[in-house]
């Protein structure tokens, strides 16, 4: 972290009492969802609170879902949610392998950046929910010196509940800033040649390590209601899109690749097939041997290593799979951390030269 204070001066041709200014900087900063500080209940139920009482992502009316959500779901689901979060915890660093992933690959960026740009960029990493908040960030980059910040929202692929919640966050943090930094967002970047490369590559290094091939890929996507994509939200299709550059890269055939989709939550009908139903019946069908990547997450978190890993491999084997295979996220793998800080290059344009 820079110290703020210790490069501070006062600015040229100032009276002896001008409040010393920092010099000035751009930020990066890198948001990802978010995580629960502990699998604690209290805990639990504060970061789980705070996620499901976004409206973009559970968009009932207020006086219909908070009764709901305070009442029941809170009562209940941080026990289950914390159980799911300490069977996956690195236990070693006291947190979840989210915030231990995303701070690697912020390490990793802020190298790539300051070998391109010295001390002119300052790079860190916020959640949508829990810590770090956006605020914080924010407060601590202006506070910094960056007079412009790039907001890096990590999800590949649109979405109003991921991305444009990230975004709005963002805003709200400038609005309480005196002197407000001037302010960019990175678009999607399902379709970024670099992105879809590294993605290739980490199937092709998978694949490489078992001694027979898989019947299929299956792309599990995090979900949403089906309601969303009629509405205009671009997720489904950027979703599919992904998938067909994907199989597009690697040269195989439709019968290679699904998409699938995970994490239903209430009653409605979300995007299909759902995956944990999927892998089961590809199962019965003599698909023995699967392997399943989860291109929409930039790095592994519950809703892979729980939930993939575990609860879906149990629903394949259950219906009479055999071998599954799950590719890990690409985290902090250097072809991901390269496709990033290029994206990151590209949208700094006009800023740094």
């Amino acid at each position: 972290m820079l110290d703020a204070k210790s490069q501070a001066t006062c600015p040229a041709h100032a009276p002896a009492n001008h409040p010393k200014v920092p010099s000035e900087k751009v930020g990066v900063l890198l948001a990802n969802l978010g995580t629960p500080d502990d699998y604690t209940y209290w805990p639990m139920r504060r970061y789980l609170n705070e996620f499901l009482s976004d409206q973009r992502v559970i968009d009932y009316p207020k006086w219909k879902w908070q009764p709901l959500l305070q009442a029941i779901i809170l009562t209940k689901r941080p026990f289950s949610s914390g159980a799911a979060y300490k069977s996956i915890w690195n236990h070693d660093q006291g947190e979840s392998p989210l915030m231990t992933i995303t701070k690697d690959q912020t390490a990793k960026i802020t190298t790539a950046m300051a070998d391109r740009y010295g001390d002119r960029v300052m790079v860190d990493f916020c959640m949508r929910y829990g810590n770090p908040s956006t605020k914080s960030k924010v407060q601590e980059m202006v506070a910094a010196g960056c007079t412009r910040i790039l907001f890096f929202p990590l999800y590949p692929q649109y979405a109003g509940a991921t991305s444009a919640t990230a975004n709005d966050q963002f805003f709200r943090a400038l609005m309480e800033e005196t002197w407000q930094p001037s302010a960019r967002t990175v678009p999607a970047y399902f379709d970024q040649p670099a992105y879809i490369d590294a993605l290739a590559g980490s199937v092709e290094t998978a694949y490489a390590a078992l001694d027979s091939k898989p019947d299929i890929l299956v792309v599990s996507y995090h979900g949403m209601p089906e309601r969303y994509l009629q509405q205009g939200d671009p997720y489904h299709c950027q979703c599919q899109k992904t998938t067909r550059l994907l199989k597009e890269r690697l040269g195989w055939t439709d019968t290679d690749i699904i998409s699938t989709f995970q994490s239903k939550f209430g009653p409605e009908e979300w995007l299909k097939p759902y995956t944990v139903d999927h892998v089961a019946e590809l199962a019965k069908q003599g698909k023995k041997n699967i392997a399943v990547i989860a291109p929409a997450f930039s790095a592994d978190c519950i809703e892979t290593l729980e939930e993939i890993n575990e609860e879906i491999r149990e629903s394949f084997e259950h219906a009479g799979g055999e071998r599954f295979t799950y590719i890990p996220c690409l985290n902090d793998q250097d072809a991901h951390i390269s496709a990033l800080s290029s994206i990151i290059q590209d949208n700094l344009k006009g800023w740094l030269d």
